[in-house]
């Protein structure tokens, strides 16, 4: 049956459906020439756009830099730049670390490792509005090379480290772009806890810190914390180099646990199981033995203590030192001490700007140290720790509490945080420490603490071949394990000591930190194996 013969439909509304059918047609043709003429209108905007950006050519992303071309153009680093290049024009590589567009300007703050200024893109005879909007749209992190002019500011800019000048952009490129989403921000990263929690504002924790070091990496706490951390490699090798000692490579590798005990990794060595080193020591020793006389050595130490504390790790960097003496081992404690005291000093007077911008996020009063250093016996801290109501037995061990509360006691009475203790009881120490001549119960062992942690174990080496056996069989160690050091001792040894130092330590107890985390790059942990 047709429309037309449908029962009960009138001519009239037959026809008004027609009408309503008509009307449809004519306002879809309408809707789709509108949107023809706005396509059109778009794509004429954007032509004329095109030629209208009279500075299409002053920015843009810049092609991958595969060694191309050698442009001979100098880029000035951000910490130079000072009110004395006022009105220069420059060339500068940094990255984006913030953009605010506002109007027909754009305001990027630009960083340099710790250091960062204010550049502007104004719309003006050198910048279109295209440009500012190019500038306001690169994402943070992205790295740009930027041509500008050094402009003094009237009010100091308080939120970037050059506070007296600004950059007015001439040209900016992109010349790698970082993806729009950041694993995390770096503000947040380096945010005083306590004023996030008041103000509300994001904190970042330590672990997703670490599982993002490469960008925690460019926060300037922790450029400034590895500067540092380079400055006590530096100041360590400058000074002992200077002390006529001479720097050794020693193994990893090994054959027997370098402490005799058993917190050690096994490694499968082609048919048999090797070790890694949990210290220089043996072959420090060996090369006492072999006429060097004074050694030191930098590099990785490996224990395999199941420690999750704020100041153990896995593999850390040690500094180790070695040094044959005349008559007493006091010579060796001075020789150390006078190296921590000359490291003391290089760090305050070659990297305050380091050390307050760590103390920006962690506040910490400054390091004191005494010269020349002080030095108690143990019995002498034992007397101040019973004095202070702690019970322990004349030969345990001090426990990290009770260092921690010694060292608190020794800075009232002696306001100083570096010191050495002296004498420790014979049963704590390894099988290799020289018994003290007047007391057996003793040793000529020592450690050093920093801020009442302990940063140094060392001691007097015994070197005579028979006293090395029967200190070994009293710890009940293989003696085939550790034939060719004993060996070592056969053929005439110089009476020697020295100690090892932990870098991570030094750096986390210097600056007033409270997790070695934060002064290891990548650590490692029992739980953490990446990045």
């Amino acid at each position: 049956m047709t429309k037309e013969e449908a029962p009960g439909v009138t001519e009239e509304e037959q026809q008004a459906q027609s009408k309503k059918g008509l009307k449809k047609q004519q306002k879809e043709a309408e809707k789709a020439a509108k949107k023809a003429e706005k396509q059109a209108k778009l794509a004429a905007d954007q032509q004329s756009t095109e030629e209208d950006d009279f500075a299409k050519d002053r920015y843009g992303v810049s092609a991958m830099v595969q060694s191309q071309q050698k442009l001979d153009r100098v880029l000035v680093r951000v910490q130079d730049l000072t009110p004395e290049k006022a009105d220069q024009l420059i060339w500068l590589r940094a990255r984006v670390h913030t953009s605010r567009a506002k109007g027909k300007q754009c305001f990027l703050v630009l960083r340099q490792q710790q250091f960062n200024l204010q550049a502007l893109v104004a719309v003006g005879d050198r910048a279109s509005k295209q440009m500012v909007k190019f500038a306001a749209n690169i994402t943070k992190e992205s790295i740009v090379d930027v041509e500008a002019f050094v402009r003094t500011v009237e009010q100091k800019i308080e939120s970037c480290s050059q506070q007296d000048v600004e950059l007015h952009i001439e040209r900016i490129f992109v010349i790698s772009q970082a993806e729009p989403r950041l694993p995390l921000q770096l503000e947040d990263a380096a945010r005083p806890d306590g004023e996030g929690e008041e103000e509300g504002r994001a904190t970042v924790n330590q672990d997703t810190k670490l599982d993002n070091r490469v960008i925690d990496l460019r926060t300037t706490t922790s450029q400034a914390v590895f500067r540092l951390q380079s400055g006590v490699c530096q100041l360590f090798r400058d000074t002992l180099t200077e002390k006529g000692f001479v720097e050794i490579q020693t193994p990893k590798i090994i054959s027997a646990a370098s402490e005799g005990g058993a917190n050690v990794f096994t490694v499968s060595y082609f048919k048999t199981s090797a070790y890694l080193a949990q210290s220089p020591q043996l072959y420090k020793q060996m090369c006492i033995c072999g006429d060097f006389d004074k050694v030191f050595c930098v590099g990785p130490v490996f224990r395999a203590e199941d420690s999750n504390t704020h100041r153990h790790l896995t593999e850390f960097v040690g500094l180790d030192i070695e040094m044959a003496f005349n008559y007493h081992y006091h010579e060796v404690i001075d020789s150390i001490t006078d190296t921590m005291v000359r490291i003391f000093k290089g760090l305050r007077d070659n990297f305050q700007t380091e050390i307050q911008t760590v103390n920006k996020q962690f506040p910490s009063e400054p390091f004191k140290f005494l010269e020349p250093t002080l030095r108690l016996e143990y019995t002498e801290a034992l007397a101040m720790l019973h004095e202070a109501g702690v019970e322990m037995g004349d030969e345990e061990d001090l426990s990290t509490p009770n260092e921690k509360l010694l060292g608190r006691l020794v800075k009232e009475k002696y306001d100083t945080d570096f010191y050495v203790l002296d004498k420790y009881p014979l049963a704590v120490r390894p099988f290799y420490t020289m018994p003290d001549p007047n007391n057996p119960k003793y040793s000529n062992s020592y450690d050093m603490f920093m801020r009442g942690e302990e940063i140094l174990s060392g001691a007097q080496r015994v070197h005579d071949a028979q006293l090395l056996t029967d200190r070994a069989n009293h710890h009940q160690i293989d003696l085939e394990k550790i034939k060719a050091y004993i060996d070592s001792f056969r053929y005439g040894a110089p009476p020697h000591g020295g100690g090892g130092i932990g870098l991570e330590r030094v750096c986390m107890l210097y600056l007033g930190l409270h997790n070695i985390r934060q002064t290891s790059m990548f650590p490692r942990d029992p739980k953490r194996l990446t990045p």
